[in-house]
């Protein structure tokens, strides 16, 4: 591990993607993934440095909600390369470039809107259509309460039904091998597929850990307002998620700089276990695309050499 750049100087991210993995540092983001004929396909980009190294980076909580937009939007930036890449479709010259575009923030839209509507609009149509079926005198924070406990047996039942499709699996996969590099290389270890599969699936940062913190923060968050009509309280769900994203990433930043503290492990273990539902052991082929997305941004991060590879990697085109 280089010393002068550890995890207390920054910590690195990524999700995994169709047939591979994004890896992200402070200055690039790297994404590989393997095509049909077997290679590592690779690309890689530089980050804004204002959203990842200015001013705006250090602002607790606004720096959470810009962070978190802007790696949504890179997260479907790199399913759609991914899903070039794997499926082998070839972008015809000047069509322009596979990782921008209006339908990459459609997505974003779409993919927001969806999740909304059905972790936050739901849940709340639930559990006043509940309070009204028990005669409506339910104080409103036992309304919250379980509002809150739909909106977590939602999130819990989706993650569990997906997980059961192949494809999913596949991802489920290189999620377990983006995290175990990541662990690995938190740990000093050599970034081998021999050495880094002996590391943990789990992850503190990992996004599955952020969306139960946002879930659980947000039922003490809502205990906090007062009695509303149902149209505003629904408004004040989508209003105020935000504020309670950007709780949450703060709550996972201090956790994670702190697992050596058996109070916040204690408070982790909630997250550490939803992720048994989102990985799986992945093999060495989705290990080494992990480690080869990994090194990649390692380079931009540090300026060493690549450390020693799965192989010879194809390299996508520059798309800066």
């Amino acid at each position: 591990m280089p010393d002068s750049f550890t995890q207390s100087n920054f910590s690195y991210g990524g999700q995994a993607v169709i047939e591979g993995v994004m890896m992200r540092g402070s200055k690039a983001l790297s994404v590989a993934v393997r095509n049909p004929k077997g290679e590592i396909v690779i690309h890689t980009e530089d980050l804004d440095p204002r959203i990842y190294g200015g001013r705006l980076a250090k602002i607790p909580f606004l720096r959470g909600i810009t962070l978190l937009w802007d790696a949504l939007g890179l997260g479907i930036k790199s399913l759609m390369f991914s899903a070039e890449v794997a499926l082998e479709e070839e972008k015809e010259e000047g069509s322009g470039n596979v990782f921008e575009g209006p339908a990459q923030w459609g997505m974003v839209a779409f993919s927001l809107a969806f999740a909304v509507f059905l972790f936050f609009v739901i849940p709340t149509f639930l559990a006043s259509l509940i309070e009204r079926l028990l005669g409506g005198d339910l104080h409103h924070v036992i309304v919250n309460l379980i509002e809150g406990l739909i909106r977590l047996f939602f999130l819990i039942a989706y993650i569990y039904l997906i997980g059961l499709m192949p494809d999913i699996k596949r991802l489920y996969g290189y999620h377990g091998a983006e995290h175990k590099t990541i662990n690995a290389y938190e740990a000093g270890a050599d970034l081998t597929p021999s050495s880094v599969a002996n590391f943990p699936l789990e992850h503190p940062r990992c996004g599955t850990a952020f969306i139960l913190s946002v879930v659980v923060i947000s039922i003490i968050f809502f205990s906090l307002l007062p009695p509303m009509s149902l149209p505003i309280r629904i408004l004040s769900r989508i209003i105020l998620l935000p504020v309670v994203a950007g709780i949450a990433y703060e709550y996972i930043r201090f956790t994670a700089k702190h697992q050596d503290n058996a109070l916040i492990r204690a408070l982790t273990r909630p997250n550490l276990a939803l992720q048994k539902l989102t990985t799986r052991e992945p093999d060495e082929s989705m290990l080494a695309v992990a480690i080869a997305a990994f090194n990649k941004v390692l380079i931009s991060e540090t300026g060493q050499p690549e450390a020693a590879g799965p192989g010879p990697l194809i390299e996508a085109p520059s798309t800066d």
